[in-house]
C-alpha cells in the first residue's frame, strides 16, 4: 500500500530560536494553547520510544523499508529536538510541566516492560493517531488561525513529516508479524489501539486541565471549554473519529488515504497565502 514513489525527507529545521511567542500563542486562547502545549510535552519522550520500537525490528527488512526506517528515525530525532526547544518556551512562560512529563514517563516505563512486539504495536497505533491529527491540522487552516507564525510553522512542519512517514511503523509491523495468522495480527493491532486511545485521551486531557489550572481556568469552565474546543469548534478530535475507526477495518493501511497533496500545500513558498485563501473559502 505504501506508494512506490514515496520519498521520506528529513528536514533539519529549527524553530523559535531568538523568538519569544506569547504565553497564549494560539489566537490568545488559553484553551487552544493548552491543547497543543500538552501534546508537545509528550513528544520528546514519546518519539524516542517510537524510534526504539521500530529500530528493534529493522534487521532483515526489505531494502526499501530499511531506507524508510532510517529516514523515519532521522525525522523523529529532529522532532524531539524541536519540541524540546518549544517546551522550554512553555516553561519560560511559567508553566510547571513536571506532572505532564511524569505522566508520559510513567506510561512509557510500563510499556517498555512489555515484549518488543507490543511496543511496536503501540507505536503503530500512536503513529496512526498522529498522522490523522496531522492530516486534519493541514487540511483545515482554522486549527492554526491566529497562531504565532513561528509556532504555526513548527506544527505544520511536524505534521508534514508525520504524514510522510505514517506507514513506516505499520509496514515494520507487517514484516515482523508476517508468520502470524491474519486474525491474530488484526486482534492484537485493534486491541492495542483501544488501549492506546484510552491512555492518550485520559492523560492528554489531564495535562490540558493542569495547564489551564495554572492559567486560572478550572472546573466547569476548563472542562467545558476543552470539550467544546476538541469536539465542537474547531472540533479536531471529532473530525478525526472516522479515520480512527478505519484502523479497525480488515485490510487497513495508512496509505489507503494518499494525502501527499497536503505536504505540497504546506511546503509551497506561498503556503501562508494559500492557507488564508482556504480559510476564506471555508
Amino acid at each position: 500500500m505504501t506508494p512506490a514513489n514515496l520519498t521520506i525527507t528529513p528536514r533539519d529545521r529549527r524553530f523559535g530560536r531568538g523568538h519569544a511567542a506569547a504565553r497564549h500563542w494560539l489566537n490568545g486562547d488559553p484553551i487552544a494553547t493548552a491543547f497543543f502545549n500538552a501534546l508537545s510535552i509528550t513528544f520528546p519522550r514519546g518519539e524516542a520510544y517510537f524510534v526504539d520500537s521500530v529500530r528493534a525490528f529493522r534487521d532483515g527488512v526489505p531494502d526499501r523499508l530499511a531506507g524508510e526506517i532510517a529516514a523515519f528515525i532521522k525525522q523523529e530525532v529532529v522532532h524531539s529536538r524541536e519540541h524540546l526547544a518549544f517546551n522550554r518556551q512553555v516553561t519560560d512562560h511559567g508553566y510547571d510541566v513536571s506532572r505532564l512529563d511524569a505522566d508520559v514517563a510513567m506510561v512509557l516505563d510500563l510499556a517498555k516492560r512489555r515484549p518488543p512486539i507490543v511496543s511496536l504495536a503501540a507505536t503503530m497505533a500512536l503513529e496512526h493517531f498522529t498522522a490523522i491529527l496531522a492530516h486534519e491540522l493541514l487540511s483545515d487552516p482554522r486549527h492554526l488561525e491566529g497562531a504565532d507564525p513561528e509556532v504555526a510553522a513548527l506544527w505544520r512542519w511536524h505534521a508534514v513529516e508525520e504524514i510522510e512517514h505514517k506507514g513506516v511503523a505499520y509496514d515494520t509491523w507487517v514484516h515482523a508479524t508476517r508468520d502470524w495468522p491474519r486474525f491474530r495480527r488484526w486482534w492484537v493491532k485493534s486491541a492495542m489501539m483501544l488501549v492506546v486511545t484510552r491512555h492518550f485521551l485520559h492523560h492528554r486531557a489531564r495535562g490540558m486541565i493542569d495547564l489551564l489550572r495554572q492559567d486560572g481556568v478550572s472546573g466547569v469552565r476548563a472542562w467545558g471549554g476543552l470539550l467544546r474546543y476538541a469536539l465542537v469548534r474547531p472540533g479536531i478530535m471529532r473530525r478525526v473519529a472516522r479515520p480512527w475507526l478505519g484502523y479497525f477495518l480488515p485490510g487497513f493501511h495508512p496509505w489507503r488515504v494518499d494525502d501527499r497533496a497536503l505536504i505540497a500545500l504546506a511546503e509551497t513558498p506561498y503556503a501562508d497565502a494559500r492557507m488564508d485563501t482556504a480559510l476564506t473559502a471555508a
